[in-house]
């Protein structure tokens, strides 16, 4: 069963967001097509959820634009908006049914009775929730509420989703679970959808567009994986990923090399020859590094995490500290100097003060 669902895209243009001299949005320019899964993801306090809170018509942008489909809505009211939000917290009134939380906005808007009870029946059916419409709120499951919370949003059939990081009061088990929920029926709806989390695994797993925010800003934005491999960013780099990417202090040489001190070299990336002479960060992911012997880079092992699949291994060498994704028996001893290498393709090359790619 596959509701009729509009879709429509969003369009933000310069958006800025201000209380008193606090700035907290500073200059936001995004699109989401039309039937896209946006996430919006970064640390607390980036801005992300008044960014959110602004497309919901919950708070008012201090200047810039905002389209849904053809209609700038920018100073409309939520109600007008043709939006529905699923929140952290459930929200469900706790004297109603099941069936009742769902039917309770559309009854609110008058709507024929058999119309209602079709659209119940129809987003019942899609997210399971058919043997519990006439149970009370505090008789489900945390995962269970926050399906039927999501049941309230779709039978709204509005043109744009906005979830409010909606899998934070879960525990990690039911996350992952409702996190597989939320993107099949996006899937299924063919919804145009807005997500903000500061947990990076929702924002790669459920991402079209993966938009990371910083400071008010927008870092980067793209597909999950491309943004990954490819961090435009220092701030970037270090946020995704877990565990974080590992940074060392270099200077690339004069043949385009990068030395991290103490007589010891990697190979770098091509074309870094330009920046001859400039003092930077190199990046390297845990599952980039490999054991090498025979390598001059070698660090000096200190800590050993064996997580059964896989074992961790945390060292430190010239430049500073590195983390290795290891097979879960790998011979490393903790006190012991390992040999390490990276291909340089792998390596991601930071400038030391701007922070931006190189």
């Amino acid at each position: 069963m596959v509701l009729c669902v509009p879709m429509a895209s969003v369009q933000v243009q310069g958006l800025t967001k201000s209380f008193g001299d606090t700035h907290i949005l500073k200059g936001i320019d995004l699109q989401v097509p039309s039937g896209g899964f946006c996430v919006l993801v970064g640390p607390s306090g980036c801005g992300k959820s008044t960014l959110l809170r602004c497309l919901a018509g919950l708070e008012e942008p201090t200047s810039g634009s905002i389209h849904i489909g053809e209609r700038e809505v920018t100073r409309l009211e939520p109600r007008e908006r043709d939006i529905a939000m699923v929140f952290q917290s459930y929200a469900l009134y706790p004297h109603l049914t099941v069936r009742e939380n769902l039917a309770f906005g559309l009854r609110l808007r008058k709507a024929p009775e058999d119309e209602i009870r079709r659209r119940v029946e129809e987003a019942s059916g899609l997210l399971g929730l058919d043997a519990l419409l006439d149970r009370l709120p505090k008789q489900l499951s945390g995962g269970q509420r926050q399906r039927v919370a999501m049941g309230r949003a779709i039978v709204r059939r509005p043109q744009l989703f906005l979830f409010d990081e909606p899998l934070s009061n879960l525990d990690a088990a039911l996350r992952s679970q409702v996190r597989v929920d939320i993107r099949k029926l996006h899937d299924r709806l063919e919804a145009t959808s807005v997500y903000v989390t500061h947990d990076q695994v929702e924002a790669m797993t459920l991402a079209d567009v993966m938009v990371v925010l910083h400071q008010g800003k927008i870092e980067q934005a793209g597909p999950p994986l491309s943004i990954y491999q490819r961090p435009e960013t220092r701030f970037v780099a270090g946020f995704l990923g877990s565990p974080s990417m590992s940074f060392l202090q270099g200077v690339v040489d004069a043949s385009g090399g990068l030395s991290l001190g103490e007589g010891q070299r990697l190979e770098a990336p091509a074309g870094l020859k330009a920046a001859a002479g400039q003092a930077v960060e190199i990046g390297v992911r845990a599952e980039d590094a490999r054991l090498q012997p025979g390598s001059p880079w070698k660090i000096h092992v200190d800590v050993i995490e064996a997580l059964g699949s896989e074992t961790y291994v945390h060292g430190e060498g010239p430049g500073g500290r590195l983390v290795l994704r290891l097979p879960a028996r790998a011979p490393v001893q903790k006190g012991e100097r390992i040999e390490i290498g990276v291909a340089p393709e792998a390596l991601h090359v930071f400038d030391r003060k701007t922070g931006a790619r190189l």
